[in-house]
C-alpha cells in the first residue's frame, strides 16, 4: 500500500499507471486465492467453487484499473496523460517482456490440458501466468523510468 503513496507528481503517467497496474494485479490475485482457499476445507482444492471468484476478481480488477487510471488523468489536469516517443518504446518494450510469461503459461496449460489435468488446475495456471505478466511488465516498465529508458540497459 506505501506504493500508492509514493506515486508523486514527478512520475510520468505511464509509470504511475505500472505502479497502479501491479498493486490492483497483486491485489486482486490476492483476494481470489485467498477465497478459494477458504472455501477448500478438508476437501480436495480442485473441487472447490472457483469460477465465479475467479471472473469477478478479474472483473473487478479490470474495472478498478479503468477508474483508477480516468482519477489518474483527472487528476493530473489536462494533458496529463500524454505521451511521447520514449512513452511508447518503454510501453511496447515492457509489454513484450511481460508476454514471455503469458507464453510460458499458455505452454504450461497446454502441457496441463494433454495431461487431462482438471479444469481447475489449467485456469489457475492461465490467471497466474496473466498476473504475473502484468506485474513483470510493469516492474520492467518502473525500471525502464527510473534508468532513462531501455537504451540505457
Amino acid at each position: 500500500m506505501s506504493a500508492l503513496f509514493y506515486i508523486g507528481n514527478g512520475m510520468a503517467f505511464e509509470e504511475k499507471s505500472a505502479w497502479v497496474t501491479i498493486v490492483i494485479s497483486i491485489g486482486a490475485y490476492t483476494i481470489y486465492v485467498v477465497t478459494v482457499l477458504g472455501r477448500a476445507g478438508d476437501g480436495p482444492l480442485a473441487d472447490v467453487a472457483y469460477t465465479g471468484t475467479l471472473l469477478w476478481t478479474i472483473g473487478g480488477a479490470i474495472v478498478t484499473a479503468i477508474a483508477a487510471h480516468i482519477a489518474m488523468a483527472v487528476a493530473g489536469g489536462h494533458g496529463a496523460d500524454r505521451t511521447d516517443e520514449r512513452d511508447r518504446e518503454i510501453n511496447q518494450v515492457s509489454e513484450r517482456i511481460g508476454q514471455s510469461l503469458v507464453i510460458i503459461g499458455a505452454i504450461a496449460a497446454l502441457v496441463m490440458a494433454i495431461a487431462e489435468l482438471r479444469h481447475f488446475w489449467i485456469a489457475n495456471v492461465v490467471y497466474l501466468a496473466f498476473v504475473l505478466s502484468s506485474v513483470l511488465s510493469s516492474i520492467a516498465k518502473i525500471a525502464a523510468y527510473r534508468k532513462g529508458g531501455f537504451q540505457t540497459w
